[in-house]
């Protein structure tokens, strides 16, 4: 997702931006990055055009996280309004069936636990997916079949929040990386025997990131014209939070900054262990709280894997 240019400031943190309705996520990134005069940035995970809320942008060293940033659990709201389904799942999209079926909240209820967990999701025919090379939703806006594989998605939970009348329903959901809230949506409604689409969709927290902390970008705007929008952003070590902490000795920090496997004391070891997290799962080195790099860890051996630039966390 990072992309570079020549001109710029060498700035690195995070940005939780608002994204507004009517913009792409690159659209978005691109206004923040010139109202930041930034060198080089990179947002966290899509949002469509007709969907709002937290869409998180890296900057500088912080674009090395941003992987580890696409794997964090999501939240959304979502509002579905029933009676017709349309060819994008939302509203954007033509119409390809109507039903009279209005659920009721025993109804919409009564499905929602087939959805909770490790479940297999078809993502939808308008999505960024490739198919031979080319965008699923090129292929699906040239008229063209577009045939894509379902694929396992993680939903932690899966909330009916309110029933404003009987043609909307809104929902929460909370979801691993790789979920679509508008195959989701489709899913509840074939279950239901019911035809719908999504007309409200919000990314309420990406990770450690949350709505309430997010900025918009006329606000961000105005602070880039008083000459303080750089307050705005977050170390880049916010986004790191979920990851398994790895306190560095000062040489064993020298030896990762320069990309060398370092052994883990006894002391190290326990530290990690009284997490509890997955052998298998990224850590985060660090010295004294400042960011030294992301790396595995294999038996008593730490591998750096993304090195952080000491002058750049320092800005």
């Amino acid at each position: 997702m990072g992309r570079t240019r020549k001109k710029g400031k060498d700035i690195t943190g995070w940005l939780v931006l608002d994204k507004p309705l009517g913009l792409t996520s690159t659209q978005a990134l691109g206004k923040a990055r010139w109202l930041l005069d930034a060198k080089k940035a990179g947002h966290a995970g899509t949002l469509d055009p007709l969907a709002s809320g937290v869409l998180p942008l890296a900057f500088g060293e912080a674009t090395k996280t941003i992987n580890f940033m696409m794997d964090a659990r999501k939240t959304y709201e979502f509002t579905v309004q029933w009676g017709q389904s349309t060819t994008t799942l939302d509203a954007e999209g033509e119409v390809t069936g109507t039903s009279d079926v209005r659920p009721d909240r025993a109804a919409i209820e009564g499905v929602l636990g087939q959805f909770i967990g490790d479940i297999e999701q078809m993502p939808p025919a308008f999505s960024a997916i490739k198919v031979d090379g080319k965008r699923a939703y090129d292929l699906a806006r040239a008229g063209e079949e577009v045939v894509l594989r379902a694929r396992p998605v993680r939903i932690d939970a899966l909330t009916l929040q309110d029933i404003p009348d009987a043609d909307h329903a809104g929902f929460t959901v909370q979801c691993g990386k790789g979920t679509y809230v508008r195959s989701l949506m489709r899913d509840i409604a074939v279950a239901l025997g019911a035809h719908g689409h999504v007309v409200r969709l919000r990314r309420t927290r990406v990770g450690p990131f949350e709505a309430a902390q997010a900025i918009g970008l006329e606000a961000l705007e105005e602070r880039a014209t008083k000459g303080d929008a750089l307050e705005t952003l977050k170390p880049l070590h916010s986004a790191l939070a979920d990851l398994v902490s790895l306190s560095l000795g000062i040489d064993q920090a020298q030896d990762v900054r320069h990309g060398r496997e370092i052994l883990l004391s006894p002391e190290q070891q326990q530290a990690v262990l009284a997490r509890g997290a997955p052998e298998d799962a990224p850590r985060y080195a660090h010295l004294d709280e400042e960011p030294i790099a992301i790396g595995r860890q294999e038996g008593v051996v730490f591998k750096p894997v993304r090195v952080f630039n000491k002058s750049a966390c320092e800005n």
